[in-house]
């Protein structure tokens, strides 16, 4: 017993001084999207701030293929010691270890959750030469020209192309799906017309609305959005469509578990800081952290639900 006494208080005192170390390098971001998204706006928002906090500095990189697989097998096969981070999406986290065959990685095995950082509603763009101004007249116009409505979205299987599915079944019409490879490209060619419609981050359209080069219908939140009281929520006219979409950190398996206590520490606290929690709000990022424990639980929930949709749309891998 005396000695299994002395061996916990061994451990106590190697955590608490990995805790005080940690980190002794830069601290890798890997996002699995091109730069210009929602979660990259968000990551280079919290980067900063918490290289302030940890005394290193935090590097957002971003290496996009395969609906964000790419970036996850990155940091799975990452040494686990806390230097190297995913950020990834609901689509990422939740949805690819169920919906893509053939993973090069275990999330269950080679993943460990840090904390789910903010959540957030989509709003529901369309190209200004639709004639529809409004969901209702949107629903009529996709009713009524069957096959011609083209949708595009960050990648097979994300929270945009799942959400896009779940609003065309609900409210009763078909329309084909563009999947690209990061939400960037998809914007860039729902302003050039090459496709018509999408549900996409507040972050990356709201700008391109007010420009004209977009319009927005509706947002996919339970309430309007406080600081778009006058846009309408797609349940409005579709009762019970609601999505939120939502980022989260996770690091390879094995990590310390100061290191990642230390981790969700700092990443709370940046997105807190009053200058960073206005910039999220503002772009329809609402801050959450979560224990590892509850993040982890909550990822599995969110799996069961989104691969429900899957089965029920008939989506399949591409």
């Amino acid at each position: 017993m005396r000695f299994m006494l002395a061996v916990l208080a061994l451990l106590c005192i190697a955590n608490a001084a990995l805790a005080q170390s940690f980190p002794v390098r830069p601290v890798r971001i890997i996002i699995g999207f091109p730069p210009g998204g929602g979660i990259d706006t968000v990551a280079r928002l919290i980067g900063p701030k918490m290289s302030e906090s940890l005394g290193q500095p935090v590097l957002v990189e971003n290496r996009p293929g395969g609906a964000g697989v790419l970036g996850t097998d990155i940091v799975a096969k990452s040494p686990p010691d806390g230097h190297t981070v995913f950020l990834g999406t609901m689509g990422n986290l939740a949805v690819n270890p169920g919906f893509l065959p053939n993973l090069p990685f275990d999330a269950a095995k080679d993943l460990a959750p840090v904390t789910q950082l903010v959540s957030t509603s989509f709003m529901l763009y369309v190209h200004p030469s639709l004639p529809a101004k409004t969901v209702a007249e949107f629903i009529a116009y996709g009713k009524a020209n069957p096959g011609k409505l083209n949708f595009c979205s960050s990648g097979n299987g994300g929270a945009p192309h799942l959400a896009s599915e779940l609003f065309g079944a609900m409210a009763g019409f078909k329309a084909t799906h563009i999947p690209y490879k990061g939400s960037a490209p998809c914007i860039a060619d729902l302003i050039g017309g090459q496709v018509q419609f999408t549900f996409e981050a507040t972050t990356i359209g709201l700008g391109h609305v007010k420009s004209g080069k977009l319009r927005a219908l509706a947002s996919t939140s339970a309430k309007r959005l406080s600081m778009l009281a006058e846009l309408p929520t797609a349940s409005e006219s579709v009762p019970g469509f609601e999505v939120d979409n939502w980022y989260g950190m996770v690091v390879p398996a094995g990590t310390p578990g100061a290191a990642i206590q230390r981790l969700r520490d700092e990443v709370i606290k940046a997105m807190n800081a009053p200058e960073i929690r206005e910039k999220l709000l503002a772009l329809g990022q609402v801050p959450v952290g979560s224990e590892p424990g509850d993040f982890a639980a909550f990822m599995k929930s969110e799996g069961v639900k989104w691969l429900k949709v899957i089965r029920e749309a008939g989506i399949k891998p591409g």
